[in-house]
């Protein structure tokens, strides 16, 4: 005999979690929640390896709401998800990003600015001796145009914010299952049922795939569904240089070269060489900190022209080959089966706002308190790409 669920999510990560804490905490929902998520260690997991960054410096409208509405999540996060008076360490080092434009690309700092503030993000265009005058440590050689978020942007601890949706959504109710759905059932457009590694099988009133870089497009084509999502190994090193400024941002150089701070230490990364193939290798590039990271770290900031390697990782992004943007919403063929998948290195911080998203659109059958649909599967199969221009 089968176990039954109201909801199965497959993927109990940052995205799964918010999800399983949004669907127990949503008005008009008493069902019952199973989240499937096959390492429990979460060591390979997205949410694990990533840079934990949130911003609202992109170019599309839903990007930036998305943006806002994590960050304001994040802010009230220690009382929301408190358990028995017990509220989460979520602190956000409230840096801010800063864009660093050549004169190629600074019209486009321009209409992404102009987005931004429409959305009311509190975001400020900087000459090349503005930004100098806030960061002095800057060399300013090819740079035409900056953008820095003032208020609202930054980096936090993704770990702790995914344990923290997990912890508050088991004290709701939610199940969580170290195992691996592998097979779904179907009469007609409904999804019955799932198979899981261990052989169980669980009814579901609805299925939900979260499974992340390594499960999520792997498990849509079980079910017929092929979603453009590949798994494209990024790496992020660690090094120790000279202390040059009290508030340093999350730098995005002309490159593509980004950088910040992390303690007494700095994370450096920036676009992977080519080839970039679908991989699970989660092996770390090490020439690529000495043949493109250094040189360009120390021509944008001379104080690190000495600095000592630490160490290294590599990660997966959940890679959208058809737009870069997250894939949300009702999976095309099923009335009661969703993705939310793709998110292209920005899980991590969209997953507020998408699983709050989700939560209400299988509860109440549509979006409330912001509408996702352009994150909706069918732009893809009409060949109608979400552009997105601020891709790190």
């Amino acid at each position: 005999m089968s176990e039954s669920f109201d909801v199965v999510v497959a993927g109990g990560a940052a995205m799964g979690s918010s999800l399983a804490y949004h669907l127990t905490a949503e008005p008009g929902f008493a069902g019952r929640v199973l989240v499937v998520e096959k390492d429990f260690s979460y060591a390979r997991a997205a949410t694990s390896l990533s840079l934990s960054s949130i911003r609202q410096q992109f170019s599309s409208r839903i990007n930036i709401r998305v943006g806002l509405a994590g960050f304001a999540f994040l802010k009230g996060a220690r009382e929301t998800l408190a358990v028995d008076g017990d509220g989460p360490d979520l602190p956000i080092t409230e840096n801010g990003y800063l864009y660093l434009a050549s004169a190629a690309g600074a019209e486009t700092l321009r209409l992404n600015h102009a987005v931004q503030i429409a959305e009311g993000a509190d975001i400020v265009l900087l000459s090349p001796d503005e930004t100098r005058a806030r960061f002095p440590f800057l060399e300013m050689d090819g740079v035409a145009l900056a953008s820095f978020g003032q208020t609202g942007e930054g980096w936090f601890d993704a770990y702790s914010l995914m344990q923290a949706f997990r912890r508050k959504a088991v004290s709701q109710g939610a199940v969580y299952r170290q195992d691996e759905v592998v097979e779904v059932e179907r009469e007609g457009a409904r999804v019955t049922a799932v198979k899981l590694a261990s052989g169980q099988r669980v009814a579901c009133g609805a299925f939900v795939n979260a499974a992340g870089a390594s499960g999520a497009a792997k498990l849509a084509r079980t079910m017929g569904v092929a979603i453009p999502v590949e798994a494209r190994k990024r790496c992020v090193f660690v090094f120790e240089a000279a202390k040059v400024a009290d508030k340093f941002p999350l730098l995005i150089d002309a490159s593509g070269v980004y950088v910040r701070p992390e303690g007494r230490h700095y994370v450096v990364g920036g676009p992977p060489p080519a080839p970039d193939p679908d991989t699970q290798d989660f092996e770390v590039d090490w020439p690529q900190f000495e043949e493109t990271l250094w040189p360009a770290l120390a021509a944008r900031i001379p104080a690190f022209e000495a600095l000592k390697l630490v160490r290294a990782w590599a990660g997966h992004y959940d890679l959208n080959t058809f737009d870069h943007n997250a894939i949300v919403g009702r999976l095309p063929g099923y009335d009661n089966a969703y993705v939310a998948a793709g998110f292209s290195g920005h899980g991590v911080q969209q997953s507020p706002a998408v699983g709050r998203g989700l939560a209400e659109l299988i509860v109440h059958g549509g979006y409330r308190a912001l509408d996702l649909s352009d994150f909706a599967f069918e732009r893809i199969a009409a060949g109608k790409p979400l552009m997105e221009r601020n891709v790190i």
